[in-house]
């Protein structure tokens, strides 16, 4: 379902039909999107709803950050990437729902494919309401795993892109050294569309084509123990598939062991730094996730914090080594199938390491685990080649099945 083959009227329909189930929005005002629709500027995005995470600001709808704190907070205008879309001819179909300042604490969203399981954290709104059809663009952030994990979970598009590629003007901070602004989508193609607009103030017409990588790396990554047999059968059909095709073989990372430790301390530093006001002033409003994670960042040195930092340096010199000899990497998206609500909105670990990296990402959908639910893949490029991992991704997902449907859009 796309903005450009739906008339208005339909689409608002069906927001208010899937809407009460799944929860997506933090606020949406079925009249105000009848109006934007009306009154959007022509463009290459004309016709397409956007969601827009509840971390990034908004002139006509409330940012509340998923937290007590912020409860009726309005901005004074768009963040740019909301702007950029809009000028794009976008319309904005509300806020989606996010974990608390992007964080742990989980939201009401429940995942499109089973209701007693998490659709992931944070950008659970976003990737709900992409999966069930209600937007065609999510707006999603990541700094840990918060784009790429609920991509998988809902059996979507996730795109990631090399850090800073998009502005973070309007943003909430929590690791200002990893936070990105993604997209979710129900394809490869609708993410191209949407990179052309945010990756510049004037939008882009170079065009992306599906294009075979020479040489893939099949990437398990230090944490292989901790997949489930869903993400092993994933891995395991994605490197027959693209075998058929290309040249694959096996990546060893030992060397990167370290990263996901490095990226919790720097992460929780600077959330400690972004998030003091919100500790010193509203500490009874906050989660027992988020006084934790603030508490943890205030016993480290800063000198312990500039030497993760150099660390981390010194992997991404490695990780440019590394791409010298693949086009492109496959590595596991997510644990496994999106656990229970009442476990959490599940384990980041498959993508601290990427983040602390800076890469570019795309987790492609198409592949299900032993329950049926979806288990999403990553493909990675090396750092700045946005375009060129999307053409491969283009290339990847016309070889994986097509994306599952969840059973309600089947009904």
């Amino acid at each position: 379902m796309t903005g450009q083959t739906i008339d208005p009227t339909a689409r608002i329909a069906h927001i208010a039909r899937f809407e009460p189930g799944i929860q997506a929005f933090a606020a949406h005002d079925p009249d105000r999107l009848e109006q934007d629709l009306a009154t959007a500027p022509p463009g290459p995005l004309n016709g397409r709803l956007v969601g827009v995470k509840d971390i990034v600001d908004t002139q006509h709808y409330p940012t509340g950050y998923g937290s007590e704190i912020y409860a009726g907070h309005r901005a004074t205008g768009d963040a740019a990437c909301v702007a950029l879309l809009r000028a794009a001819g976008a319309s904005m179909a509300g806020k989606t729902v996010t974990t608390e300042f992007a964080f742990f604490r989980p939201g009401p969203t429940t995942n499109p494919f089973d209701p007693a399981r998490t659709p992931g954290g944070s950008s659970s709104g976003s990737a709900a309401a992409v999966a069930m059809g209600m937007v065609d663009i999510g707006i999603a952030s990541q700094t840990a795993a918060s784009l790429t994990r609920p991509a998988s979970y809902c059996g979507v598009v996730g795109f990631k892109p090399t850090y800073g590629r998009y502005a973070l003007s309007g943003v909430k901070a929590l690791g200002p050294s990893f936070d990105a602004l993604g997209t979710i989508t129900p394809d490869v193609a609708t993410a191209i569309a949407a990179d052309a607009v945010l990756a510049a103030p004037v939008p882009a017409t170079l065009p992306v084509s599906p294009r075979a990588p020479a040489r893939i790396g099949i990437c398990r990554t230090p944490w292989w123990n901790e997949a489930e047999e869903g993400t092993r059968m994933a891995m395991e059909e994605a490197e027959r598939l693209f075998g058929a095709h290309t040249a694959v073989e096996t990546v060893q990372m030992d060397d990167f062991a370290a990263a996901a430790d490095l990226h919790v301390t720097i992460m929780s530093f600077e959330a400690a730094q972004a998030l003091a006001w919100e500790y010193q002033a509203r500490r009874d409003m906050c989660s027992p996730q988020i006084v934790g994670l603030i508490e943890a960042g205030r016993k480290i040195t800063r000198a312990a914090y500039e030497q993760a930092q150099t660390q981390a340096a010194d992997l991404r010199r490695r990780a440019a080594a590394l791409f010298a000899q693949y086009d492109m990497l496959v590595a596991p998206a997510a644990p496994g199938e999106a656990p229970l609500r009442s476990q959490g909105t599940g384990s980041p670990i498959f993508s601290r390491l990427w983040t602390l990296l800076y890469l570019p990402t795309v987790t492609l959908p198409g592949l299900l685990g032993p329950s049926g639910l979806p288990v999403g893949i990553q493909c990675l490029g090396p750092h700045g080649t946005d375009h060129a991992l999307l053409g491969h991704a283009l290339w990847a997902e016309a070889l994986l099945p097509a994306r599952p449907m969840p059973p309600a859009l089947k009904s």
